[in-house]
């Protein structure tokens, strides 16, 4: 088993009387894609943003590969690889002009056609952010946490309104990333995906960690305690039937 690449220990985060992380604690190990699952305003945004230095904490101790979060908060920044919001994307600039640009805030010269390779968008390297469709807007949002060879990767839902064949596709990428290398923290709602995708996964709500497993484990857990879904589980779902009938083949809007 890998070492612990990402240490949270008590970690708070206060506005006023008001609780946002309470007390958390949790490590990610190397190499492991973990998911932060939980409710709109359970915390987990909040707490992620404070170990991406994007976020000032109340209390707690945060160790990012070995970096102390009060101390070396500028080397943390080095080794991470965070989703740019839409906000970020210059409308003038094509995708090749972007990534060039992204690399210069990290003092890096980068070769923009190997970071679109990566993301499977080489012949988009012309085209204006607003041109792509849902699914080549998120495949370029994760060449952005690219550029600097990250050793941690964090995605925030990055298939929220993608149609099943881009989610999919999606997810073999973030396979393939893991796969090279990186350490991959991931939020969604779908916890099919979380399914899929994660090694273990912490549940958050109202502040706190109510659980934190594998999702083979938690999903033992619960059927230890008698429980059972009220329609017989089958071995393939409706999205199954979706994509074997309409291919796995990406539809994108050119």
């Amino acid at each position: 088993m890998k070492g612990t690449i990402i240490s949270v220990k008590d970690l708070w985060k206060k506005y006023g009387d008001f609780e946002a992380v309470k007390g958390i604690s949790f490590d990610v190990r190397e190499g492991e894609v973990f998911g932060l699952l939980g409710p709109n305003g359970a915390g987990k945004s909040t707490t992620l943003e404070i170990i991406e230095t994007l976020r000032d904490k109340t209390s707690g101790t945060v160790i990012v590969d070995g970096f102390h979060l009060d101390k070396d908060p500028g080397e943390i920044k080095k080794i991470i690889g965070v989703q740019l919001q839409t906000s970020g994307y210059y409308p003038g600039l094509n995708l090749s002009e972007l990534l060039e640009l992204f690399g210069g805030l990290y003092n890096r010269r980068v070769r923009p056609a190997d970071l679109l390779d990566a993301v499977n968008l080489r012949d988009k390297a012309k085209a204006k952010y607003k041109d792509l469709s849902g699914g080549q807007k998120q495949r370029f949002s994760i060449a952005t946490t690219l550029i600097n060879q990250p050793r941690i990767i964090f995605l925030d839902e990055p298939t929220t309104g993608l149609d099943p064949q881009a989610r999919r596709n999606l997810w073999e990428l973030i396979r393939n990333i893991r796969d090279k290398g990186a350490t991959i923290i991931i939020t969604t709602h779908y916890m099919e995906e979380a399914e899929v995708l994660c090694d273990r996964v912490a549940i958050v709500d109202a502040g706190k960690i109510i659980a934190l497993d594998s999702p083979d484990k938690l999903i033992d857990k619960l059927v230890a305690t008698g429980f059972e879904r009220p329609k017989e589980v089958k071995k393939a779902n409706l999205e199954d039937v979706f994509i074997n009938l309409t291919g796995h083949a990406l539809r994108e809007q050119n």
